[in-house]
């Protein structure tokens, strides 16, 4: 989800209501300190809230490997025109796993599989939505010769192909009497001389009426002024039945021309007239009128035109309520004009885009309900269900909602449970929704999961609840609310570096919002305004228009009351915080120094923003690393730089050849370090080319001959230093690293580490990463790296601290599960593996455990791993090769 979902007690619950301004000003004098109601403990009790956890309106089954063993199986055997809807189940499973690559692959899966025109439409306008704020790129590629398709309106009159039946028809004249070759049509005061063979050939009832039994098959002048039809219409409509065209027509005639074709089922007619009325079709305005036409007269080509403008205006095209109305109204039929086969995957689309924008508003819940009339498969039904049940909960709807979680869990969707839980405490019967999710746990059907013990915790107390909530957090390190709760109730027993050391936890590894904010609040308690400031600077960093306390204040203006409680620093004194912080891997720190630098120094912009992308990138923020690359153009000081940015962001985006180009572009007009360091960068990463290594060198030395400072020199050093192991040159790879740490380069430990280890000297491998862990302040990639040059024993010791400082880590469990299997613990070796696997949708570790399951002959078992993991990764070779092995013993 794009943007906050709310709990419904976070709406609920009636707590005193906080003026940060009014507080801040204790610590102006203009209040005194000395007050009772301004005491620690009440402090807490103004500023620290943890709301609930929300009921989130996503597919999450209790075996998502099972699922997508089965989209895999499906998609293996199943008819073409099936796998763009399987591609969209995939995109749902990975959206409830929160895997934001695997999700935008399934959904261009979807696109690249579409049969239909509808399905085109539909899945390049959810693309182009996804990649909101991206368009820049397909123009950068069209100033490299190259299209981004998905971005690009299609012909829909050329895809949508006619109808044969149609426009081949055969006209046989029935009648026995000898009939004149031409027939008047009077319209009003004008006569039109038809050719009568021409005209009946139109239609069956044109056929009937010039040459059936109809008197007029006898009459050589016929009335048509009561049939809505022009005499400049009936012109047009003479032409087309010699010639089949319907050339120099205006639209306003097109559109009478329509009407009275679909009366008189004159279907070549009707198609061509929608076919010439989609190229009218360009704004809004004019799909707004002529998707009226469409559906009136059934018009697919000239809805499917229309349906395309709607959708690329996609999120703004919702706040019209002429669009809104078309797509709340559509019944059954005219949904299927609209959007043919695609009617589901529509309103998926256009229930995400709402519920976006405002979950509680009537379209939400209306194109939900559409929807659910769309659905076809148990599938699609469940996932209905629990959406329109979660925006009905918010709607304080209770009974509706009741209704559609019961329906959903019935269908075989468990995570609604948590819905049904929610209304039963709402209702007063916290007992009751206690044993709901005691009853789940306890059943035996599923394996416990995080959310399940998350969920229970809010109806219990005491021990109860800590006990549920420290189960959740292992099954799930992932969730955020245990550990909030847990911070905000040792900060209020005054266990301040409890608190600060719990919420710390989580943001070691996960730059939650709410977690940020949680911590601010703490810092501001503590009139630890300096750390204050920094963790509200990089909110803004990230969420610019992020608001605080239940969404009452701006971050903006608490930063700005926040910030005469801090000295100021000069530009020369920002660029050294930067530099220690940067230095000692304070990624956090880093962002919030850029972010004071950009709004209070004089400093170029343009470089600031591009550093902010870098950290942005190691925190996994990607959507706000573009949005920085970006703004990083924007604000250039010239070409040679602009040309760098843009070529970031190409290669950023997949686009390795093109970024390429962009530096070399840069370069003809100034050699700079980020030129040449951009170039040597993609050149690495895309050639498999050993012999490429000597221009990689080169690229970087070139580099590092041009003005930069110790930041990004270093950076270079550490990358050049890499390249001569590669290449076997020790000697040269450790000057380069030692170059490195000489100007704080801290990471180059890990490199020079490398380069001891290669020497066989291990002892001094694990002291320079011990040296890294000491200075790091983020440092369980360290962790990690030092086990690779420890006995067992100490590197088992290693891998769980990178366990506790970073559960996402997937090669601790790997190891772990690997000791187990020598040790033939294979159980105990599987179970250590579907620990991670059940909160990180992961290829290796799927690649693992199938080969464990290989190993002790569970055939379903591995091929089950296989199915899922090749749904993570479809093109993996030794994962094919292991599926293809596995297949072959299938009973």
């Amino acid at each position: 989800m794009r943007t906050f979902f709310p709990s419904e007690s976070w709406k609920e619950t009636q707590l005193n209501a906080l003026n940060p301004q009014s507080w801040l000003q204790v610590e102006r004098g203009k209040l005194s300190k000395s007050s009772p109601q301004y005491s620690f403990s009440s402090s807490i009790e103004s500023l620290i809230k943890v709301p609930e956890p929300s009921i989130l309106p996503l597919f999450k089954p209790v075996d998502y490997v099972e699922v997508l063993s089965q989209i895999h199986e499906e998609l293996e055997t199943c008819a073409p025109e099936e796998k763009p809807n399987l591609y969209l189940l995939k995109f749902q499973v990975f959206r409830g796993l929160g895997e934001n690559k695997l999700m935008r692959r399934s959904l261009r899966a979807a696109w690249q599989k579409a049969t239909s025109v509808h399905e085109k439409i539909v899945f390049g306008a959810w693309l182009k939505y996804e990649k909101q704020g991206e368009e820049l790129i397909a123009d950068l590629l069209a100033t490299c010769g190259k299209c981004l398709e998905e971005f690009g309106h299609i012909d829909v009159a050329l895809m949508l192909p006619e109808d044969t039946n149609v426009s081949s028809s055969q006209c046989v004249l029935a009648s026995d009497i000898k009939l004149s070759r031409s027939v008047t049509f009077r319209v009003g005061d004008e006569n039109i001389i038809c050719d009568r063979h021409k005209m009946a050939c139109l239609s069956a009832p044109f056929r009937a009426m010039l040459s059936g039994c109809f008197t007029e098959s006898v009459r050589e002048d016929i009335d048509l002024s009561e049939n809505n039809i022009s005499a400049s219409g009936l012109r047009a409509i003479n032409e087309f039945s010699m010639t089949g065209n319907l050339d120099e027509v205006s639209p306003n005639l097109l559109l009478e021309i329509l009407v009275f074709a679909n009366r008189f089922c004159c279907e070549r007619l009707k198609d061509a007239c929608a076919r010439k009325l989609a190229a009218f079709v360009s704004s809004r305005d004019d799909a707004v009128e002529l998707m009226e036409y469409a559906l009136e007269e059934n018009s697919c080509v000239l809805a499917a035109s229309c349906l395309q403008v709607f959708l690329h205006e996609l999120p703004d095209c919702l706040n019209d309520d002429r669009v809104v109305q078309i797509f709340s109204l559509a019944n059954r039929q005219q949904r299927l004009i609209m959007a043919g086969s695609a009617s589901f995957s529509l309103y998926c689309l256009l229930s995400e885009v709402s519920i976006n924008l405002d979950p509680q508003s009537d379209k939400a819940a209306c194109f939900l309900e559409r929807l659910l009339e769309s659905a076809e498969t148990e599938r699609q039904r469940l996932l209905a269900f629990h959406q329109l049940g979660c925006v009905r909960l918010l709607r304080k709807e209770y009974g509706e909602a009741e209704g559609l979680f019961e329906a959903a869990v019935n269908a075989g969707h468990i995570y609604s449970v948590a819905g049904l839980a929610r209304l039963a405490y709402l209702k007063g019967k916290k007992s009751g929704a206690f044993d709901r999710l005691s009853s789940i746990i306890s059943s035996g059907s599923c394996k416990p999961l995080g959310w399940m013990h998350q969920e229970r915790s809010l109806y219990c107390e005491g021990d109860k609840r800590w006990e549920d909530l420290k189960k959740a957090t292992e099954l799930d390190p992932t969730l955020p609310y245990p550990y909030m709760y847990r911070a905000a109730s040792l900060m209020r027993k005054q266990d301040v570096q409890g608190a600060l050391a719990e919420i710390n936890r989580i943001l070691g590894f996960k730059l939650v919002l709410e977690c940020l904010e949680l911590r601010f609040c703490f810092y501001l308690v503590l009139e630890d305004y300096q750390s204050a400031i920094c963790d509200v600077q990089a909110i803004l960093t990230l969420t610019p228009e992020y608001r605080m306390f239940e969404g009452r204040v701006a971050a903006s203006q608490l930063r700005t009351l926040v910030r005469e409680h801090v000295e100021s620093w000069t530009t020369a004194d920002c660029w050294m915080q930067l530099y220690d912080r940067w230095s000692s891997v304070d990624d956090i720190g880093s962002l919030s120094v850029i972010y004071q630098m950009l709004v209070e120094s004089d400093a170029p912009k343009g470089v600031l923003y591009f550093r902010q992308s870098l950290l942005l990138l190691r925190l996994n923020c990607p959507e706000a690393a573009m949005r920085s690359l970006h703004l990083a153009r924007q604000h250039a000081s010239s070409e040679h730089e602009r040309l760098v940015y843009e070529g970031w962001i190409l290669y950023d985006t997949g686009h390795c050849e093109e970024g390429l180009r962009k530096a070399e572009e840069s370069i003809k007009i100034t050699r700079s370090f980020e030129a040449f360091f951009l170039k040597a960068y993609a050149l690495a990463d895309s050639s498999q080319d050993t012999s490429c290594s000597s221009t990689v060198v080169s690229l970087l030395e070139n580099a590092l001959q041009c003005p930069s400072d110790r930041l990004r020199k270093g950076q270079a050093l550490n990358n050049l230093g890499s390249i001569y192991v590669d290449c076997g040159k020790l000697e040269l790879a450790a000057d380069c690293y030692i170059n490195a740490l000489k100007i704080r380069h801290t990471r180059a430990h890990q490199g020079l580490a490398r380069v001891h280890f290669l020497k066989n000297d291990k002892a001094a491998a694990y002291n320079e990463m011990s040296q890294l862990i000491e200075k790091a302040r983020n440092n369980a990639s360290a962790y990690e790296k030092r086990s690779e040059y420890s006995d067992r024993e100490l590197a088992m010791a290693d891998l769980e601290m990178v366990t506790r400082l970073d559960p996402l880590r997937v090669y601790p469990y790997r190891y772990r599960a690997a000791v187990l299997m020598d040790s033939q613990k294979e159980d105990e070796a599987i179970a250590e593996v579907s620990r991670a696997i059940a909160f990180k949708a992961d290829l290796h570790l799927l690649h693992l455990r199938a080969a464990f399951h290989e190993h002790i002959g569970n055939v379903m078992g591995a091929l089950r791993d296989c199915r899922a993991a090749l749904c993570v990764d479809p093109y993996h070779q030794e994962m094919l090769e292991l599926h293809s092995r596995v297949n072959s013993h299938e009973p």
